[in-house]
């Protein structure tokens, strides 16, 4: 009898571990995500590059959910996009942690794309018309997406 208990305690606590995690996409693993700052080395003299990255979210797109900003924890900030447009993550997932796979690569956003996404970000009319220049940066599009709540 105790080892009973001790057993449905024992899957009860996976069970809550598991639950703390939220998936989007492609179920993926945190197995093989490297830190923001082993991805910087790699993608080095690339254009692109599949791989799993540990990143903090930043924020997300205020409409649909759509987008993510997410920290490479070395100043570096990326543009997360998602397969297809085939999945959102919660608008409100700023600050959390995450473990994204998919496919990162260089790219250069027009002046029009760099002021969507400020408009989808909640950014100001302002803000959004002082954006004049295109912007070179790393962006990834995401297969699958796990976030972590904030703690």
């Amino acid at each position: 009898m105790k080892q009973f208990i001790l057993l449905l305690c024992l899957v009860a606590g996976t069970s809550l571990v598991a639950q703390d995690a939220q998936y989007f996409g492609e179920k993926i693993s945190e197995k093989g995500a490297i830190s923001g700052a082993d991805f910087a080395k790699k993608i080095e003299g690339q254009d692109s590059l599949r791989t799993k990255i540990k990143v903090h979210i930043n924020e997300a797109c205020q409409k649909k959910g759509c987008w993510m900003n997410v920290d490479l924890g070395n100043g570096q900030e990326m543009m997360v996009r998602f397969k297809d447009y085939g999945f959102f993550v919660p608008k409100d997932c700023g600050g959390s942690e995450a473990i994204i796979e998919g496919v990162a690569s260089r790219e250069t956003l027009s002046v029009e794309t760099l002021r969507h996404y400020a408009e989808d970000a909640g950014k100001s009319k302002e803000e959004i018309m002082a954006i004049t220049e295109p912007q070179s940066t790393l962006s990834f599009e995401a297969d699958g997406v796990i976030i972590y709540p904030v703690k």
